[in-house]
Parts: C-alpha cells; sequence; structure tokens
C-alpha cells in the first residue's frame, strides 16, 4: 500500500514539475500556449538562419570566383564575366545618406511638435496623417518621383543648386532631373514616417518628471525639450539607424527615378545604382550561372547589412526604455 501511495506521488511530482517547467501557474492551457508562442518564435530565427544559409550558397560560385575583389570592383559586364559591387555599394550608401540628412531634421521637429508642442486634438491627426506615408506603394512614390518631383528639380532646383555650389563636384553634370538626388529625396520621404514614429514612441518614454523638474528650476520650453532630447538621445539614434536600414533595401522607389547606371560619380546629377535596384532588374536576365550567382552575392551583401543596422537600431532603443523606465506626455 504503502509502495502504491508513493509511485503515485512520484507521478504527481513529476507531472507537476514538467507543467511548472513550461508554465509558473502549473495550469495545462498556459503550458500549451508557452510552447506554441516558443515555437513561432523559433519559427522565424529558423526563417533567418535559412534565408542566410541559402543565399551564400547561392552565391559560393561567385565569392569563390572573385573573393574579396568583389566589393572593390568596379566593373559589372555580364558579357564579358566581370562583377564588382562597389558601384552599387556606393549608390546605396550615398542615396540613404542623402535620405537621412534631409529626413532626420524634419523627423525630429515632426516628433517635438507632436509630443511636446501640439494639443491633442491637432497631434492625433497630424500624426496619424505622417505614419499614412508608410502605408503608401513604394511604385506610387516612384510614378510620383517621375513625374512631378524629377521635372520639378530638372527645372528649378538643380540650375539653383548649380549656379551657387556648382564649384564643388557635388552639384556638376547634366540636370536631367533623375540621378542619386532625386532617388534620395524619395527615400528620405519614405523614411520620415519611420524615423519620426520612433522617436516620438522615445520621446513619450522620457519620465514627465523630469520634464517638471526642468521647468521647476527655471528652463523655458526650448531648455525643457532639451533636456527631454539627451535623455531620448540612444534611442533617436536608434530611430535614425532603423531609418537608415529601410532606406537600403528600397527597390521600386529608387529604381525608377535612380538611372540605374553603375558609375561612381561624385556629381549628385548623375544617375546611379544602388543594390536592390540592381536585384530587380538584373535578375530575371541571369541566364549564366556566374552572373546569377552574383547577384545572389549582392542579395546577401544587402541582407547583412540591413540586418546588422536593424539589430544596432533595436539594441539603441531597448536602451533608452530600460534606463527611463517611464512615460510622459502622450500624444
Amino acid at each position: 500500500m504503502s509502495a502504491v501511495a508513493d509511485h503515485n506521488k512520484t507521478r504527481t511530482f513529476g507531472t507537476t514539475d514538467w507543467r511548472r517547467l513550461l508554465s509558473p501557474t502549473g495550469n495545462t492551457g498556459d503550458a500549451i500556449f508557452r510552447v506554441l508562442m516558443f515555437l513561432m518564435a523559433m519559427l522565424m530565427v529558423s526563417i533567418v538562419v535559412a534565408k542566410v544559409i541559402a543565399l551564400t550558397s547561392d552565391s559560393l560560385m561567385s565569392i569563390r570566383q572573385f573573393g574579396f575583389g568583389f566589393l572593390l570592383g568596379r566593373e559589372w559586364n555580364p558579357v564579358k564575366g566581370e562583377f564588382g559591387a562597389l558601384p552599387f555599394i556606393y549608390g546605396t550608401v550615398v542615396s540613404s545618406l542623402i535620405a537621412l540628412l534631409i529626413s532626420v531634421p524634419f523627423s525630429l521637429g515632426i516628433a517635438i511638435f507632436l509630443v511636446e508642442q501640439a494639443p491633442l486634438y491637432i497631434a492625433r491627426p497630424v500624426g496619424f496623417l505622417v505614419e499614412l506615408l508608410a502605408a503608401i506603394p513604394s511604385v506610387v512614390y516612384g510614378l510620383w518621383g517621375i513625374f512631378v518631383l524629377a521635372p520639378f528639380l530638372r527645372v528649378y532646383v538643380e540650375p539653383f543648386l548649380a549656379r551657387w555650389l556648382g564649384w564643388t563636384p557635388f552639384f556638376r553634370g547634366q540636370m536631367t532631373g533623375i540621378g542619386l538626388l532625386t532617388g534620395g529625396i524619395i527615400l528620405a520621404i519614405m523614411v520620415t514616417p519611420i524615423i519620426s514614429a520612433v522617436v516620438r514612441d522615445v520621446l513619450t518614454a522620457v519620465p514627465g518628471s523630469q520634464r517638471e523638474a526642468a521647468l521647476a528650476l527655471g528652463a523655458t520650453k526650448w531648455e525643457m525639450i532639451r533636456v527631454v532630447l539627451v535623455n531620448g538621445a540612444p534611442g533617436i539614434a536608434g530611430a535614425i539607424i532603423l531609418g537608415l536600414g529601410r532606406a537600403l533595401g528600397e527597390t521600386m522607389a529608387v529604381t525608377m527615378v535612380i538611372g540605374n547606371r553603375p558609375d561612381i560619380s561624385l556629381s549628385l546629377f548623375e544617375p546611379s545604382y544602388t543594390i536592390a535596384s540592381a536585384i530587380a532588374n538584373e535578375f530575371t536576365e541571369a541566364t549564366d550561372n556566374l552572373y546569377l550567382s552574383a547577384l545572389v552575392e549582392l542579395g546577401l551583401i544587402l541582407f547583412l547589412v540591413t540586418f546588422v543596422v536593424n539589430g544596432m537600431a533595436r539594441v539603441l532603443v531597448w536602451n533608452v526604455l530600460r534606463k527611463t523606465g517611464g512615460v510622459g506626455r502622450a500624444a
């Protein structure tokens, strides 16, 4: 009788330990839910790992053929079998930096206005309209860039820049309205909603006590905002890097306005090429195995760069939220 009781107690103890391992409450439903969520999370990780493995595997021919020289090569001639990624890397980086130079001041201004200045009945609709820009398909941005932005730049902006800043190598050359400058402006419009939304969340997370303390010490409204910006600096940096990651991977809109010519030129008026645009334009034409492998290696480079950039952004945002642990004025 005692042996049976000890056996039942052991079975019960083992079952309870198993349930508590999966769910602290020991509830079977919670345990099942916990396992399902874990499997979903692991599925996402598995997809990322599978992408890296697939891209690496399909680009091995190009990696073996060109090695590190692929990153520094300036020639892209599929007919001769010459492939170099430097023009595409240059176009991707420069267009993204132009986008950040234009977008960051606007995004900071929008976020500060919505969180610190605007009353709620204005902040909510304005915030909604700004975020609505992120929902517009990129091909629509591209069409707008071709029919509206490019002619405007060609007729008004580029002649003005060439007249006053033509002594620099950045504003010389043919003024066609299609080139790096147009691509950078399109990207700036596309990443502004992303940066402003994250910065708004970061500023909202700064504790209201810091605002009150600054005002109580005699600070002006602008000086109080400077205190908030300093406290939210890591998160703001994360938002900017997140916008950079978005700009690096944009394809359709940039493809339609950047000119798609694999050259390296200091002039922002000249056409250029990005990694994403090259893959989109030439993948269907890649009949040769080496040509296809080179395009896949371009995709691998873009994937790794975007992955690292987004990871840095997330770390910075989590850092500011962990340090503040408070909630400021919600917009």
